[in-house]
């Protein structure tokens, strides 16, 4: 794959009178960790059901890994992973059952299909549950699967919709740890979607979404200095005027943006 991860031009999405996504423009270099940022029904999820192919766009053009979402769906499914905010694992099944049938829907070989469950087990540190019903694992744990099925066919680009979102402080330091080594591998860019403060602070870039148009974007340093802010929820304050609430206390305390 050559040129960005993600490419995003003039992006419109409407739903009647309704402007879910209003013009947005943006890139995701390969190999980074992009945050896309803001509240509760900001247009966060819409871009990316765009960018997986799962909703058409009203106007505006949209590429991943090199390939238009519009006209060439099947090509960018085989580049991406997707993990979205509600799970979508078969809880009846065990996790490498869940590994093996997602394998066989992307038509990977046996051979290979089955030395990948055997790596991505072992890389999001589920070796030891591969023969586990899936409604007995924790959330963190499910999560963790999650990460494996979308890394299964390694693919170019991995779209994570909130995907810490109702997980504990221990829980979500552990994802956070599988998260950061797919970054420094640089084999899959990552494009996190979220409302944490906490999250945004760890992306190589930020792109501030508020009612469907950019209201910033760059490294979270350079957006603190360009604002002239203390810091990055001030950054979000001055573009969008909205506020911050807590999560939690403590060593567990989380900052969303509302």
């Amino acid at each position: 794959m050559s040129g960005p991860a993600v490419q995003v031009a003039d992006l419109v999405k409407r739903y009647g009178e309704l402007t879910a996504v209003d013009r947005l423009s943006f890139e995701v270099r390969r190999g980074e960790l992009f945050g896309f940022l803001g509240p509760n029904g900001a247009g966060k999820t819409t871009t990316i059901s765009i960018l997986c192919t799962l909703l058409a766009p009203s106007s505006g053009q949209a590429r991943v890994a090199g390939y238009d979402c519009l006209r060439q769906p099947f090509e960018v499914r085989e580049q991406i992973g997707v993990i979205f905010q509600d799970s979508s694992l078969d809880e009846r099944l065990t996790a490498w059952e869940n590994l093996e049938f997602h394998g066989m829907i992307y038509h990977m070989p046996k051979r290979l299909r089955r030395k990948r469950i055997d790596a991505v087990l072992d890389q999001v540190a589920l070796a030891d549950r591969r023969n586990g019903i899936v409604k007995t694992f924790s959330g963190g744990m499910k999560r963790r699967l999650e990460v494996a099925r979308g890394l299964l066919h390694e693919p170019k680009v991995l779209f994570l919709d909130e995907p810490t979102i109702g997980l504990d402080p221990q829980t979500r330091h552990n994802l956070w740890g599988t998260l950061h080594e797919l970054r420094t591998s640089g084999r899959v860019t990552l494009f996190l979607t979220t409302h944490s403060m906490e999250e945004a602070q760890r992306c190589d870039r930020v792109a501030i979404i508020d009612a469907g148009r950019m209201a910033a974007a760059g490294a979270p340093a350079d957006l603190v200095r360009a604002h002239q802010a203390r810091n990055l929820e001030e950054v979000f304050l001055k573009v969008t005027g909205h506020g911050l609430r807590d999560e939690g206390d403590g060593a567990g305390r989380v900052r969303y943006w509302v």
